[in-house]
């Protein structure tokens, strides 16, 4: 079993996963529009604006994957009671991602020491996604 992570936007996908690529040092493998669909009936029913808002995309951090998408107009829900936890065993890595990630975002929780962690933090990026940031060995 594989459990990977599945955000959903409206209408920010992929500038979200453009950042996160850069951000994660990630290889976005995978980019589908509406518009791009094999299948024409989803495709008729998109509206027009929307045809080119992202239907799939897949970004490769090392092994792991993470995907997304473009809810249709009328889906899209405020993410809430959940956050993207990356763990890490590098201090400079974590703060360097967390600080990337934080850029034009809201810092819930500075990125420092505690009883569980040598380095842990929140925020919530540019795109509403909740990220914890979790560095378990000091360099």
């Amino acid at each position: 079993m594989k459990l990977n992570s599945y955000l959903m936007f409206n209408g920010q996908c992929e500038a979200a996963f453009k950042f996160y690529e850069r951000c994660l040092n990630g290889k976005i493998t995978d980019m589908m529009t509406y518009a791009q669909s094999p299948d024409p009936s989803m495709i008729a029913q998109m509206p027009s604006e929307w045809r080119d808002q992202i239907m799939h995309v897949a970004l490769m951090i090392d092994d792991q994957e993470l995907m997304g998408s473009d809810n249709p107009p009328g889906y899209t829900e405020e993410p809430k009671g959940f956050s993207v936890s990356i763990g890490l065993d590098n201090p400079s890595e974590a703060e360097r991602i967390f600080h990337a990630l934080a850029e034009n975002g809201a810092i819930r929780m500075p990125l420092q020491q505690t009883f569980w962690a040598y380095r842990f933090g929140m925020l919530v990026d540019q795109f509403g996604i909740p990220w914890m940031i979790n560095c378990d060995q000091a360099a």
